[in-house]
């Protein structure tokens, strides 16, 4: 599941990335895997942060290895961030 939200200088960020893990009759279970970490706004008012990894490794990484996707495994870990373009 992809989060997004419009932050307070109008731009919209995916705010956190996170897998459904279970569900149980009206309880779903998610696992954080990215998050953005607001950090603070500029002197131009442009909200400052950071996306990184919350060091969950997704429990599907097995299920898109046997359909020919490999993902690093240190792209889950937590010192890893991801930068904005």
């Amino acid at each position: 599941m992809v989060h997004t939200a419009r932050m307070a200088d109008g731009t919209r960020k995916v705010t956190g990335i996170a897998e459904v893990v279970g569900v149980e009759e009206d309880l779903v279970e998610m696992q954080d895997i990215f998050e953005f970490e607001r950090s603070g706004i500029s002197a131009r008012g442009k909200v400052l942060g950071r996306f990184h990894a919350t060091g969950a490794r997704p429990t599907c990484l097995d299920r898109l290895k046997a359909y020919g996707i490999h993902l690093s495994a240190s792209i889950f870990e937590e010192e890893h961030v991801v930068r904005e373009k």
